[in-house]
C-alpha cells in the first residue's frame, strides 16, 4: 500500500493505492468518524479479486488540507456531500479514471449518493454502507431515530459546537462507544483512527457538514448548483447495494426500509445480524463478500 497525493483546485488530497495496479478501481471512502483504516480487513479480499482499490482521506482528515495557502485565497471548510462528491471525481480525473465502482461507508455512503445524481456516466456501482438515500434536504421521519441523530441536534447548537471543538477526538469515541454493540474495537484500532482528526479542519468541516444539513449554517455557494441538482433528485440510476447492521444505534435498520423504489438501475439490501453502524470494520470478511457479490452481478449484467 502505498501513501500518494494529487493537487486539486481545492486540495492537497491524500489517498492510499493497494491492490493489483492493472486491476478494475475501486474507490473506498470513509465515513465519519472514521478514516481509511475502516477498510482493512476488506482490502485483502477485494485485491485477491483482481481488484485495486484507492482510498482518499476525505477533506478535514488526517494528511489531505486545503490549498488556501498556495492559491492564496481562504476556502471554506465545506463539509456538504456534493463538496466530497466533487472532491472524488477531482481525483479520479487526476488518475484518469473514467469509471470506476464505488463504495462508502456513513459519509462516504452519502457521497456515494451524490456522485450517482450528478455524474451517474462515472460509476459502473454503488455500495453505500449504513446510511441509506433520502430524495430532497435532509429530513427525520419517526422519533426514535431523532433520538439517534442526537449528536447532530448538539453540534448545531452554540453550547454544542464549542464543546466539540474544545474536544473533537472525545466526542468522536462516545460515537464508536454507543453505534454498535459493546467491545467491537480495541484501542490501538480507535487511537490510529483518531490520527486523522487531529487538525482544525476536522472540527470546521464536521461542523459544517452537520449544521448545513439541519439550516443552522448557509450552504457554501461555490456548490449551489450541485447541492440544487443533487436536492431535486428524486431516483438514482447506478446500481445500487446498501449494507446495514441490524444492530446499528445511529441509522437505524429500519430507515432503508422500502430504499429501493429510489432506485432505477437494480438494488439490494444486505443486513448484517449482530452487526453496528461501522459494518466494514465489525464484520470485514461479510462486509467483502457482498461487495464482491455485488461487483460480479454488475458485470454479469452487462456482459
Amino acid at each position: 500500500m502505498s501513501m500518494e497525493r494529487v493537487k486539486t483546485e481545492m486540495l492537497h488530497l491524500a489517498y492510499e493505492d493497494s491492490g493489483p495496479k492493472k486491476g478494475e478501481p475501486v474507490l473506498l471512502v470513509h465515513g465519519w468518524p472514521e478514516s481509511p483504516r475502516c477498510w482493512d480487513g476488506v482490502l485483502p479480499l477485494l485485491h485477491k479479486a483482481g481488484y485495486r482499490t484507492i482510498a482518499p482521506y476525505l477533506r478535514g482528515y488526517g494528511p489531505t488540507g486545503f490549498r488556501s495557502h498556495l492559491i492564496g485565497r481562504n476556502p471554506r471548510r465545506t463539509g456538504q456531500a456534493v463538496a466530497f462528491a466533487q472532491d472524488v471525481i477531482d481525483l479520479a480525473d487526476k488518475l484518469k479514471l473514467t469509471t470506476f465502482d464505488f463504495v462508502g461507508h456513513d459519509w462516504g455512503a452519502r457521497t456515494g449518493y451524490a456522485l450517482s445524481a450528478l455524474f451517474p456516466q462515472r460509476l459502473k456501482s454503488l455500495t453505500a454502507l449504513s446510511v441509506p438515500f433520502v430524495p430532497g434536504p435532509m429530513k427525520v421521519t419517526s422519533l426514535p431515530l431523532a433520538r439517534a441523530l442526537w449528536y447532530q441536534w448538539y453540534l448545531c447548537s452554540h453550547p454544542g459546537a464549542r464543546d466539540f471543538a474544545r474536544n473533537p477526538i472525545k466526542f468522536a469515541r462516545m460515537q464508536w462507544e454507543t453505534w454498535s454493540p459493546e467491545g467491537w474495537f480495541t484501542e490501538s484500532q480507535f487511537e490510529e483512527a483518531a490520527k486523522s482528526w487531529a487538525s482544525e479542519d476536522f472540527i470546521e468541516v464536521t461542523l459544517h457538514a452537520y449544521r448545513s444539513r439541519w439550516g443552522h449554517a448557509p450552504t457554501d455557494p461555490k456548490y449551489d448548483l450541485l447541492n440544487d441538482r443533487y436536492e431535486s433528485t428524486l431516483s438514482l440510476p447506478t446500481p445500487t447495494l446498501l449494507i446495514h447492521g441490524l444492530e446499528d444505534r445511529c441509522d437505524l435498520a429500519e430507515t432503508t426500509d422500502g430504499a429501493g423504489r429510489s432506485f432505477t438501475g437494480g438494488y439490494r439490501r444486505a443486513l448484517l445480524d449482530g452487526v453496528g453502524h461501522f459494518v466494514s470494520r465489525e464484520a470485514p470478511r461479510e462486509t467483502a463478500q457482498e461487495i464482491l457479490s455485488h461487483l460480479a452481478y454488475v458485470r454479469e449484467v452487462r456482459a
